[in-house]
């Protein structure tokens, strides 16, 4: 199956870790009480920068008390 010209199978691994990504941090960003700067910053980092919004947030947004 294609769309726009990519085969589906070739976009849909990187869909999914994307998906397991944004889930597992908002899981975590629910679950801690600080962050490195402002929670709601990060809200929004995780859920409007694909891919490398989750990165971020478990590289440099959560503090390590």
């Amino acid at each position: 199956m294609e769309i726009f010209g990519v085969d589906l199978a070739v976009i849909a691994p990187l869909l999914i870790i994307e998906l397991i990504l944004v889930v597992v941090a908002l899981v975590d960003w629910f679950k801690i009480e600080k962050t490195n700067g402002p929670k709601w910053m990060w809200l929004l980092i995780i859920l409007f920068i694909n891919l490398i919004g989750p990165i971020l947030y478990f590289v440099v947004g959560r503090r390590q008390d």
